[in-house]
């Protein structure tokens, strides 16, 4: 039996954290930003975003410039939004190919007992990948120390919202039935032993 959950949580709440601490308990993690990074390496991939956005978004090698990408869709404008739809049309299709097919894998290998895959996937309600989970973990923080985290990345104030506005911009709440809340508002500690209660309810566990 395959158990799979999906991790929802705005941008410098905790979400990493959560994975890696289900991770640690025996939980299988698909991260969707590493199968986002594959995906720009594809060739027919750096191809589109160049004709796109241009050369400049490639580096002399080639490959994408992440940070440059991210300064074209991240924003409040029209173009701004304009430039991420277009990304996304790109990249997003085959992300969830490549999760899909890895769920699918996954699924199909003989195993004893449960497996818990997990989700980690930034935008995972806007997208509609809810669907696909069997529990959601909802990731909650204070915002003051959400801000923190966020300015301790080296974002500016005009970065952090913008990643914010991108973050709201289709966002449901998941459904209370299958949902379980945890604070990673503190240290690790505290977190963790949230997660050791939604762990231990899990089949198999």
């Amino acid at each position: 039996m395959m158990i799979v959950v999906g991790i929802v949580g705005r941008i410098g709440a905790g979400k990493s954290t959560v994975a890696r601490l289900l991770a640690a308990r025996g939980a299988e993690v698909i991260d969707a930003d590493r199968v986002a990074h594959a995906v720009l390496e594809e060739p027919e991939v750096r191809s589109e975003i160049a004709a796109r956005f241009g050369a400049e978004v490639l580096d002399a090698a080639g490959a994408v410039r992440r940070p440059a990408l991210a300064a074209r869709v991240f924003g409040a404008s029209p173009r701004h939004e304009a430039d991420r739809a277009d990304l996304e049309r790109i990249v997003h299709p085959r992300v969830r190919r490549r999760i899909e097919d890895r769920l699918a894998a996954i699924r199909s290998a003989p195993r004893p007992g449960a497996t818990v895959v997990v989700l980690d996937v930034p935008l995972l309600m806007q997208a509609g990948w809810d669907h696909l989970c069997d529990w959601l973990v909802l990731v909650e923080c204070d915002e003051h120390q959400r801000q923190r985290r966020l300015a301790a990345r080296g974002w500016s104030e005009a970065e952090r919202l913008a990643r914010d506005q991108a973050w709201n911009r289709g966002y449901r709440p998941p459904a209370a039935e299958k949902t379980c809340r945890v604070d990673a508002s503190v240290d690790e500690a505290y977190t963790a032993r949230q997660v050791d209660g939604f762990w231990n309810t899990l089949p198999g566990n």
